[in-house]
Order: structure tokens, then sequence, then C-alpha cells
């Protein structure tokens, strides 16, 4: 009996494994599906046959993409949803087709995906080709059992609706992010000439509640040149039928009544293709500049008005050089002294942007070629005053000839005179600056005047300058105005 037993159990499992063999050609021409489904320490084999109950109906029941691989990657089946995603006709759709919808750095994610989710539940995101439709694509994959077979299912879900929505609103930030940045005041306009837009700095010349008021309504605009022909709404027009605008001035009176000077720009919105969206207005704030313009303009007058006066000056000595000299020589010398004078004044007013200066200062600048106000033999006191330009070139003269009388036959003629130059209390407008030498020479008084005592008493206007000629030293008291 043990035989026979034996026996018929072989030919049972003849039989068993021939239907196993049937049952396998079967899935492989597509008679009979199988799915084996690994749970706890058991499998459990389902057979689907007919179409209606197929894992195929199932997979085109799906709205997203999905598709069968092998464990060598090849596409054993795709669904209808994918074969549309893909622009494939059904059928048409083989493992080498789509790996050519995608570039090497996407085919490299892909077979990543495909030989990971083999083990493991993956998802990678992959996009399409630009001439496949430049699509961004979710892939979500999963190992797969097809009875003797294993392998791995993957789904295509489109996310560049997702994406593009997402690129949208960072670009709606990022351009917020650039409007607030601009120091310009900034203005956007949509295709009725409203604003729609506009940054911290348009919103301070702007009237209350700018949006969604005309852009004439939102900003009073004066053009200088084109009072009656021009107008805001006329540049936001042009902007928007596509003709740009650059570098018109233009006046705004803000808020505060005030007006600011701008020069205003504007050209066409276009945010996708070629559809016009409104357009962009930009008012640059032009106060600083005109008004740089008209110090320019300002300082030009005066420079002009100083120049004139100065050559006048020149001419003047000149002449009362010549009267006073005796040989060529002499003149050329005095003559030079006092340009040179004059030239010392000159560049240290340039370089204190002609504005005041100190008393002291433009005495040493006279005395720098002699003797420096630290020397020791030149005493000052109270010196520290500002006077006007005008005051300082006439007090820069002065000083020269004082100087140069003293280097002559004065103070600085001898090792051991010395000078005292200060202020002396005065009322009124005016205040006295004494020049006092000693321990010079034995001064005796000139028996005429030249032209160096007439400059001193003529240069200060009406309280001039006095002289006087004393043994032990030259005494001068200088009437200065009060700046």
């Amino acid at each position: 009996m043990a035989p026979a037993v034996a026996e018929l159990s072989r030919t049972e499992l003849e039989a068993r494994l021939e239907e196993a063999e049937a049952t396998l050609r079967a899935i492989r021409d597509g008679e009979i599906d199988a799915v084996v489904v690994s749970g706890g320490d058991s499998e459990q084999v389902f057979t689907l046959e007919g179409s209606s109950q197929s894992y195929r109906t199932f997979m085109e029941t799906m709205d997203v993409g999905a598709a069968a691989f092998d464990a060598d990657g090849q596409l054993l089946y795709a669904n209808a949803a994918l074969c549309m995603l893909l622009g494939q006709s059904p059928g048409a759709l083989t493992g080498p087709v789509l790996i050519g919808l995608l570039d090497s750095v996407n085919q490299a994610k892909f077979r990543r995906l495909l030989a990971q989710a083999a083990q493991q539940r993956e998802t990678a995101e992959i996009h399409l080709r630009a001439e496949a439709g430049a699509r961004s694509l979710l892939l979500t994959g999963a190992p797969l059992d097809f009875g003797v077979v294993r392998g791995t299912a993957i789904t295509f879900t489109d996310i560049s609706e997702r994406e593009e929505a997402a690129a949208v609103r960072e670009s709606e930030r990022l351009a917020r992010a650039i409007l607030a940045s601009a120091n310009e005041a900034v203005i956007v306009c949509d295709r009725g000439g409203r604003v729609s837009h506009l940054n911290g700095a348009a919103m301070r010349i702007c009237a209350a509640s700018p949006i969604g008021r005309t852009f004439g309504e939102a900003i009073d605009l004066t053009f200088a040149d084109a009072t009656d022909l021009m107008s805001g709404a006329d540049i936001v027009g042009m902007a928007i039928s596509g003709m740009p605008v650059q570098g018109l001035e233009a006046a705004v009176r803000v808020p505060s009544a005030a007006v600011t000077d701008v020069m205003i720009s504007a050209a066409p919105l276009v945010v996708s293709g070629d559809r016009m969206q409104g357009c962009v207005v930009t008012l640059v704030d032009l106060s600083h500049r005109k008004a740089a313009e008209r110090r320019q303009a300002l300082l030009m007058g005066e420079l002009d008005h100083r120049v004139k006066n100065t050559l006048a000056m020149v001419m003047a000595i000149c002449a009362r050089t010549a009267a006073h000299e005796r040989t060529i020589e002499d003149f050329q010398k005095s003559f030079s002294g006092r340009l040179q004078a004059l030239a010392a004044t000159h560049t240290l007013l340039s370089n204190a942007s002609w504005e005041n200066l100190q008393i002291k200062d433009v005495l040493g600048a006279e005395l720098e070629p002699f003797a420096s106000l630290s020397s020791g033999r030149i005493v000052t006191e109270g010196l520290d005053i500002a006077v006007d330009a005008k005051v300082a070139v006439s007090l820069g003269l002065v000083f020269h000839e004082l100087v140069t009388n003293a280097v002559k036959y004065g103070a600085l003629s001898v090792p051991g005179g010395k000078i005292a130059v200060r202020r002396l209390e005065a009322g009124g407008d005016e205040l006295i600056i004494e020049w006092q030498e000693q321990d010079g020479p034995l001064v005796t008084p000139p028996t005429s005047s030249g032209f160096g005592q007439t400059l001193i008493s003529r240069s200060l206007g009406s309280g001039g300058a006095k002289l006087e000629f004393r043994p032990t030293g030259v005494v001068c008291r200088i009437s200065v105005p009060r700046g």
C-alpha cells in the first residue's frame, strides 16, 4: 500500500505542477491576472479571472498614472491615465519610450527610484523634457509580487499646476519684496489705469488711500514744460498702450502741501507672454539734485563776482605799485609779493569752501615764509575770531604789508625781534586788532607815504587801520567788522 500511495502522490504532484505551469503561461499571455500578497508567515495568491475583475481593470480606474515594472526594470503594464499624461497612445508606451521622455539627470533619478522601490516605498520628483510637455511628476514606488515574479508598482502624479501655483506665489512675494525695498517711489497700475500696488516711498507722495484710484487721482503732478499738454493720466495711458516714457521732470504736490521735484518714468507691465497687464511708474526724488543745482548756480554767480573783484583789485595793486616804485625790479618784487599775499588768502578760503576764516589763520599764512606762529617770536592773543571772505582778503593784504615792512626794517629784520598781535576790547560793530613790534631796530617815521601805508589805511573800509612809528617799534591798530 505504501508504494501505491507514494505513486498516487507523485501523480497528484505532477498534475498540480502542470496546472501551475499552465497558470503561469496564462498570466504571461494575459489570459489570467495573478497577484501574490505577502502577510505574516504566509502568502496568498489571488487570481482574478475575467476583464471585469482583473487588476488591469483596477489600474484603469485610477485617476493617476500607474505602471508595473519587473525586477529588471522592464515595463510590464501602464494604464491609460499614464499614457494620456505622457502623450502616448495606449499600447505604444514602452520602457525605452518612457526613458526617452527624460533628460540624463531625470533618467538617473528614475532608475534610482526603480532600484530602491523594489525593496521599500520611495518617492521622487522628475521633470519631462520640454518637447515632452515640460511637466513635473511626483513618482511613488513600492514593491509588488506577481506570483513567481517580483517587481515594482509606480504611480505618476502630475504636480505641474501645483508647482506653477507655488512659483506664482513666490514670484508675487518676491515682487512685493522688491517693491517694498526700492528707494524710489514705485506705482503699479492695472490696464484701466488704476493703482493696484505701490511702495512706502510712493505712499508718502500720494493722496490718502490711493489703491483703486486712477493715477491722476492718486498723485498730483505738474509738468513745467507742458502744463496744458501733459498729465499723469497721459503718461500712464502711453505706457499701457506699449509706449515707454522716460525721464520727464515734474513737480508733485504731496499731502503736506509741499512741492517735490521728481523725474517720472513709466513702462508697460507684461506678466506672461505678450499680454499687457498695466504699467509700472517710477518717480525719482530730485529735491537734493535741484537744491545742488541751485547751490551750484549761486556759487557760479558768486565765483564770477569774486573773480571780477579780484581782477579789479589786482589791476589797482598793479597801478599803485607801479606809481610808487622807481625800477622794474622793485615793481616786480613788490607786485609779486602782494599777489602772493592775495593768493595765500584765496588758498585758505578755497580750502574752507569760501566760508568764514579765523584771523589767526590769515596771519599765519602771511607770516609763513618768515616765521611760524610757534617760533616764539610771534605772540598772539584772542585771534580765534571768524571773519567773512571779503574781510579775510583785505586783512591778508594788510598783514602782508606789515610783515614785509617788519622783515625789511622792523622786528623781523633782527634775530631778537618779536611781534605781538592781539585783540583789544572794543564796542560797537567792530573789533580792534593790534600789531605791535618790539626789540627791533630803532624806528624813525618815513618822510613820505608809500603804497603800503595807503593800502593798510584803506583796505578795511572807513575804519581802516592806523599806523604809529614809535621808536621802540611799529604799532598798527586795525578795525575789523564783526562777522
